[in-house]
């Protein structure tokens, strides 16, 4: 029998590798062709229905509960995101390449997002609801991490190379790197993770994929607190939807407007330096104290941390700072709460709604509602702060908080975690 490895060993390289595909196609693919010349308009359509993999993908969980293991899974979905980013590598050298691109990285999307799920079931699956709690902010780190080595590293060299030699040619390289790291992540996993078999095997039969999808919808509403735990998971997310998606158009928004008048670069300077490693450490210390103090106790500061930027942005609107030092202070501040509080929607999700026979699956349609959430808050922001300006805006967000914290002192949440 393998020995027991410890979670350090594979829980962050695990969730480094699930960043990775996921920001190569939100984030480097657009860079890439507008540095190519695609117009603006045919970038965001295309880049944003490549999306839509990690939208939907609840629907195909069920059929990862047949297979026999999910390290076998997330092994091969990592490699396929290796071969699918190599070909859109290989494929910025050809005339039709924009379309070719395109449907190489719509599989690295649904391969990427299948991924998810199963690494979210591994993690859920080989560790204790003490270890989940211990390990969700290298989770979340990791993953994140992933965003700044794209953003930061391989943009930042795409730049260099384009330099250099033709454009096609450079982002060819950066393609090409995503896939050796992928690649050398898949054969790491092959030894690192451990070997967790699926408590239900599903049919595989065409016919019994649509009845076990319909079970695992139906065993999904039948848990007990269900819609009360549904209202949570969207509520929390109220005040970041709207800071995420307003809050650097405020700090980029002229001062004669409300906004702090910064430039694209200081923005990136605040948030790429002071800002990132406030969010690491802010993940990493939200997973350690919520496994040292239980969920259920630690709920309701998580929700305070994971609101603490809405305070954040409501002083820079009212104080209008014009010192940079002073900016990066308060966004770092912004980026530890955000870090720190994250932790207790993706336990709650772990431990409350997923737990049962088909806890993968429960645990992605747990991640749709989550995102749901988000999605809806951002929808409707802008409408709102248009409506009442920044400053109370900002307070508008500070007291739509108020429902998910009420809230949370009627769920039924175990402590199982500080066990």
């Amino acid at each position: 029998m393998t020995p027991s490895r410890s979670p350090m060993s594979w829980v962050p390289t695990l969730y480094l590798a699930e960043g990775l595909p996921f920001y190569a196609v939100a984030l480097i693919a657009g860079l890439m062709y507008k540095s190519l010349g695609v117009p603006n308009e045919q970038i965001a359509r295309w880049t944003g229905l490549l999306g839509f993999a990690w939208v939907f993908k609840p629907l195909w969980s069920p059929l990862l509960e047949a297979a026999p293991s999910k390290k076998s899974m997330v092994v091969l979905f990592q490699a396929c995101s290796a071969v699918g980013l190599g070909l859109t590598a290989l494929a910025l050298q050809l005339p039709a390449y924009f379309a070719l691109s395109i449907a190489l990285l719509a599989l690295v999307a649904i391969s990427a997002a299948t991924h998810d799920i199963a690494a979210d079931g591994l993690y859920i699956a080989s560790l204790s609801d003490k270890q989940q709690a211990a390990y969700a902010g290298w989770q979340g780190a990791f993953f994140n991490a992933a965003k700044f080595m794209s953003l930061g590293g391989l943009v930042i060299l795409a730049g260099y190379f384009e330099k250099r030699m033709p454009v096609a040619n450079a982002w060819m390289l950066i393609f090409g790197s995503l896939a050796l790291m992928m690649a050398t992540l898949a054969l790491y996993h092959l030894w690192a993770l451990p070997g967790t078999r699926n408590i239900a095997r599903a049919d595989t039969s065409a016919g019994n994929v649509w009845q076990t999808l319909g079970d695992v919808i139906k065993e999904f509403f039948r848990k007990p607190g269900i819609w009360l735990a549904i209202l949570f998971i969207i509520l929390f997310r109220a005040g970041e939807g709207q800071i995420q998606t307003i809050g650097p158009l405020f700090l980029r928004e002229a001062r004669s407007l409300g906004g702090l008048g910064l430039t694209t670069d200081e923005v990136g300077w605040v948030y790429g330096t002071a800002g990132t490693i406030a969010f690491l450490v802010g993940s990493v210390c939200g997973g350690y104290f919520t496994s040292w103090l239980g969920l259920k106790r630690a709920m309701f500061i998580l929700i305070l941390a994971v609101n603490l930027p809405n305070a954040v942005f409501y002083f820079l609107s009212t104080v209008a700072p014009t010192s940079l030092g002073v900016i990066a202070t308060a966004l770092s501040l912004e980026m530890f709460g955000y870090g720190f509080g994250f932790v207790g929607v993706i336990l709650f999700i772990m431990q409350v709604v997923a737990p049962g026979k088909y806890t993968t699956a429960h645990y992605a349609l747990g991640t749709g509602v989550m995102q749901l959430g988000f999605v809806f808050f951002k929808m409707i922001s802008g409408d709102i702060q248009t409506a009442l300006g920044y400053q109370h805006f900002f307070l508008w967000v500070l007291v739509s908080a108020i429902p998910v914290l009420v809230l949370s002192r009627f769920l039924k949440i175990g402590d199982k975690a500080a066990a």
